[in-house]
């Protein structure tokens, strides 16, 4: 059981480092329920005049401009002028290396040992189950060398680097206590953690923070909840502070643990279809749910926040969150790159889209500084209303 209790100040962090990341991720949301009638077919493309006219270009590009050119580069300007068309702010074109980064953080899995470092390479966090955990890395250790090369003047990226390009076993070096400690470990497959929980401290209300939602994030919190649950927990906080979205597959499962079987979810609206996704688990609860959101609670957040919100009765607190009312399909490329774009519009239950808008929280609070430092007066305002109830 998960008995960890987060300070104030542990939860600020985690709040920031998930903003970081919410800033890869924000505004990306996949979908694979909806069926779609595909209209445009390769024998069409064949006889498509305007594609004809823009392949004449290219080819006339290739052969006769005065110098050599790179095909690859000006097929991808060619595939950035598209996208760039559209003028919308979800629908674009990621490299090979953005396209890397944006799978890693929503497969919630990686190659390699179980550590978060920090910019001055401490340990900030060893994940559970990891070959970090099991060979006794702790957090607060300070990265020194990797395969016995040093990391003076190297950043926690080219510690990661230095580490996943390891071949199956790496040798880590750090710095506790002023004595360095030399550990040996096997690189494999490491569930990224993307929920956090604590009972809060004399009382019987539960704490879930959601950093990200990726392939992972139900399991996650379906175990996190079902122990707070063991703990005889009377009511919920859900915090989405930070957390930029991910895969609506995984707020649609979350929100099923809660809402009764039958009750909407949410809808999908392309230009041709509108689609309802509603609760098909026969698994709910009762108990009162505050859910914590501010200006980076976006996609995902915004879902899982509407559909709680309008189908069972829990309250928000916070800032008005993001307005991210929009989903996007992937297309993955032969060069390892990516085409994101936006395929559809998401509805809350109560009908309404919240895109550039956002979602209005019943308590509006903003966090406060005091000394210099952040009060989350957010966090101590679900858990005053939170004791309120009977």
């Amino acid at each position: 059981m998960d008995k960890r209790v987060f300070k104030l100040s542990e939860v600020i962090v985690i709040i920031v480092i998930a903003a970081l990341l919410s800033a890869v991720i924000t505004g990306f949301i996949s979908y694979n329920t909806l069926v779609k009638t595909k209209k445009v077919t390769y024998v069409n493309l064949t006889n498509d005049k305007d594609l004809k006219e823009f392949l004449e270009v290219y080819a006339e590009l290739v052969t006769e401009y005065y110098q050599d050119i790179n095909k690859k580069e000006l097929l991808d300007s060619a595939i950035n002028g598209m996208t760039n068309y559209l003028d919308e702010n979800y629908t674009t074109h990621l490299s090979k290396t953005d396209t890397s980064t944006l799978i890693d953080a929503l497969s919630g899995e990686y190659q390699g040992v179980g550590i978060e470092i920090t910019g001055d390479l401490i340990i900030n966090d060893v994940f559970d189950n990891s070959p970090a955990k099991a060979a006794g890395l702790q957090k607060n250790d300070k990265l020194i060398k990797v395969n016995g090369e040093t990391l003076d003047g190297k950043t926690a990226s080219d510690a990661a680097t230095l580490i996943k390009g390891s071949k199956g076993e790496v040798s880590i070096t750090v710095l506790r206590d002023g004595k360095e400690l030399d550990f040996n470990l096997k690189l494999t497959n490491v569930n990224i953690p993307s929920v956090y929980s604590n009972v809060e401290e004399g009382t019987n209300i539960g704490y879930i923070y959601l950093n990200t939602f990726s392939n992972t994030t139900y399991a996650q919190f379906k175990s996190k909840l079902e122990d707070l649950e063991k703990q005889n927990i009377k009511s919920l906080i859900i915090d989405v502070r930070g957390n930029g979205g991910g895969y609506l597959i995984s707020a649609k499962q979350i929100a099923s643990l809660f809402i009764e079987q039958g009750k909407l979810i949410y809808s999908l609206q392309d230009k041709n279809t509108k689609v309802d996704y509603k609760d098909e688990t026969k698994e709910s609860r009762s108990y009162p749910i505050v859910i914590l959101i501010d200006e980076n609670s976006a996609s995902a957040s915004e879902i899982l926040a509407s559909a709680l919100i309008d189908s069972y009765g829990a309250k928000t607190v916070g800032v008005t969150s993001y307005g991210k009312g929009k989903v996007q399909q992937t297309k993955e490329l032969k060069d390892g790159s990516l085409i994101k774009y936006t395929s559809a519009k998401w509805l809350r239950p109560n009908g309404t889209c919240i895109d550039e808008v956002g979602i209005t929280p019943d308590f509006k609070v903003e966090l406060e500084v005091k000394d210099g430092k952040i009060v989350d007066t957010q966090h101590k305002k679900a858990i005053e209303y939170l004791k309120t109830i009977k």
